[in-house]
């Protein structure tokens, strides 16, 4: 998956932007990491029971230069895709994720397209 100025998490309708306003601090006080080639990643399980190894997990990268992002749901392992937005049995990732992203709107992280 390739760095974009906007990304969509897959069976999504909404699209999201790195906010114009961000900084390189605003990531860090929002649960981002550095990466060793200087993008941030944020990683969190979107399971109710943290410690299941079968979880999904939501994961955001933004470029460096707070310019472009990829936005993806996937297995606990990281290693395939998790489409949430297909059927009924992702409802309670689909609030939580759809939670996360509104916290980190209103953080100035992130901005709705």
């Amino acid at each position: 998956m390739a760095f974009e100025k906007k990304a969509t998490l897959q069976g999504s309708t909404e699209s999201f932007k790195v906010n114009p306003n961000a900084k390189k601090y605003t990531l860090r006080d929002n649960g981002f990491e550095e990466t060793t080639k200087g993008n941030f990643q944020f990683t969190r399980t979107m399971d109710a029971d943290p410690t299941n190894k079968q979880s999904v997990k939501l994961k955001i990268v933004v470029t460096d230069d707070l310019a472009q992002l990829k936005i993806s749901t996937t297995t606990g392992n990281g290693l395939r895709t998790v489409n949430i937005y297909n059927g009924a049995a992702y409802a309670a990732i689909r609030e939580k994720v759809d939670f996360t992203f509104h916290d980190l709107i209103e953080c100035g992280v992130l901005e709705k397209v």
